[in-house]
């Protein structure tokens, strides 16, 4: 897997799957929208550890600034 993701993107992604978490586990939030800010967030903190997006991927995108020559 080749990196994708900015650490723009990446904090973003993190402050995202924070304020999901503590909306699920305070039980701001129920039912069938609980579960989906679960899987979102989790889904948020997979892809910023990792750098990579399978969503850029397809879609040929790359927040990383490109290096120079």
């Amino acid at each position: 897997m080749k990196k994708n993701m900015s650490n723009n993107d990446r904090f973003i992604r993190i402050v995202i799957a924070v304020i999901l978490l503590f909306l699920y586990f305070t039980h701001r939030i129920h039912g069938y929208m609980a579960t989906l800010a679960l899987v979102v967030a989790v889904i948020f903190l997979f892809t910023s550890f990792l750098r990579w997006c399978a969503v850029y991927q397809v879609l040929g995108i790359s927040t990383l600034k490109k290096k120079k020559k």
